[in-house]
């Protein structure tokens, strides 16, 4: 290699750096205010079933559900708050990714979000009903946050971003499995 030659790691990391220092694009902003306001949604299910009777394994999941994602939304709202944007959530949702021919969508239409139906039906459920449902409602809310965290793992710059939407799109994927497992038996 010719001296002064970057080898390819280091072009891929002076890329990396290049990026990071033009700030965040509006995919790293949409994403982190998005998946912010998602994440408030799925703590509010995980606070209509703790402490209730729907069975140790949904108390479990929830309890996994609110302390990791509540972990995350402060960390995204830093990041916004950190890029000089605001933490309200939005109403018009996912036109970084292109939704609505980059117009994106009302908040109530993203995937994954439970309607208000939906959540007054859950909170009125009992014992293991409620508990399924839970688990039907998470899961739908997982699919709808895989597919965001997919979308930003190719449209985001920061690395930070990519990062934490690469791991939201595992972990949510294997709580789907899980609560395809509880489903499927004890919850059938």
């Amino acid at each position: 290699m010719a001296a002064g030659a970057l080898t390819p790691v280091a072009l891929a990391t002076s890329f990396t750096q290049a990026a990071e220092d033009l700030g965040p694009t509006s995919a790293d902003i949409g994403y982190c205010r998005d998946m912010s306001v998602h994440h408030l949604q799925a703590l509010a299910m995980c606070q209509r079933v703790l402490g209730r009777d729907t069975g140790d394994a949904v108390q479990a999941a929830a309890a996994e559900v609110l302390q990791n994602q509540a972990m995350e939304v402060g960390q995204m709202r830093a990041w916004l708050a950190d890029w000089g944007v605001s933490t309200v959530p939005p109403t018009i949702v996912m036109d970084w990714m292109g939704a609505g021919q980059g117009n994106g969508m009302a908040l109530e239409n993203m995937p994954g979000y439970a309607s208000k139906d939906q959540l007054l039906e859950l909170s009125v459920l009992e014992g293991r009903s409620r508990g399924k449902r839970w688990l039907e409602l998470m899961r739908a809310h997982h699919e709808g946050g895989v597919m965001m965290a997919s979308e930003a793992q190719n449209l985001a710059t920061s690395e930070k971003v990519i990062r934490l939407a690469t791991i939201q799109a595992k972990v949510q994927t294997y709580e789907i499995y899980q609560y395809d497992l509880l489903l499927a038996g004890r919850y059938a």
